[in-house]
């Protein structure tokens, strides 16, 4: 299994930004270890607005240090960049085909509103494996997580 992880940031990224950071990224990906031993890790930037960080758990698996590196290159990219990766309680979704992101305030506010329904697409950034992305990451507001919490 692929692990994986979700980052979203409070704001979309411009282009010449997501270019920089998925250079870091990409930096950061090829020279992360665990116990010294190098992992089979990806990372990406979506969407202008997420960073997605994978591992190939089949190689070597990332343990609490490595996990605690991942958070401090993290740190320096909010730093760098002027921007938030680990509020949760932003909201990412897809309205008319186009990608928006919300404070939860915000977010609960369209839906009060009637503005998000059960079929409007958002991103559930708290899956765990790669093979997620494919088929639970962007899902019906009606059949996600943030239903329960907003609807």
């Amino acid at each position: 299994m692929t692990s994986a992880w979700v980052y979203q940031s409070n704001r979309f990224f411009t282009d010449d930004e997501a270019l920089l950071i998925q250079n870091r990224l990409a930096d950061f990906a090829a020279g992360w270890k665990v116990h010294g031993e190098p992992l089979s890790a990806q990372a990406e930037v979506r969407y202008n607005l997420f960073i997605v960080l994978s591992v190939d758990e089949q190689i070597a698996a990332a343990s609490g240090c490595s996990i605690d590196s991942s958070v401090r290159f993290l740190k320096t990219l909010e730093a760098d960049f002027d921007i938030q990766l680990f509020d949760r309680m932003n909201v990412a979704f897809k309205k008319e085909g186009q990608l928006h992101a919300a404070s939860r305030s915000e977010f609960e506010n369209l839906v009060k509103d009637g503005q998000i329904d059960d079929t409007t697409v958002v991103f559930d950034n708290t899956i765990t494996s790669l093979a997620s992305l494919t088929d639970k990451w962007q899902i019906p507001f009606g059949e996600s997580w943030h239903k329960r919490v907003f609807g």
